[in-house]
């Protein structure tokens, strides 16, 4: 599994969390897991802090390694099964509103591109007729 890969699932599991952080029919107790488990990734007290580089990030992924592994154990597999559906459909929402962004974005710079050059066009036909008007 390339660093990428497991990447993505670290973030998925962190989203599946926050799934099952809301979901109604999750155990208050696990509900505590998963924001003592937030809280640490967001809290400015760590273990290890996170600018000291290679091992900075290692007690985060620890933690969130750990948080996930008790809430799997303390979620039933249907409501587990029903966060991660819902992480899954959210990255693909926001992986399309990215999309989505980015074609706005290129749509606007071909335009911009497009009118820029016709305008040069326009003042260098204009000043050409101009010298021919003038000779």
């Amino acid at each position: 599994m390339t660093l990428n890969q497991q990447a993505q699932r670290i973030h998925a599991e962190a989203q599946m969390s926050y799934f099952a952080f809301k979901h109604p029919r999750v155990p208050w107790y696990a509900k505590v897991v998963a924001a003592c488990t937030a809280g640490y990734m967001f809290s400015p007290i760590q273990l290890i802090p996170n600018f000291i580089p290679g091992i900075g990030f290692l007690d985060d992924f620890l933690v969130l390694f750990l948080g996930v592994k008790v809430l799997q154990r303390m979620i039933p597999a249907d409501i587990l099964m029903e966060c991660r559906e819902q992480a899954k459909a959210a990255d693909m929402r926001r992986k399309d509103e990215v999309r989505s962004r980015t074609a706005l974005i290129a749509v606007l710079a071909v335009a911009l591109v497009w009118l820029s050059v016709a305008i040069a066009a326009s003042v260098l036909i204009a000043s050409h007729v101009t010298l021919a008007i003038n000779r």
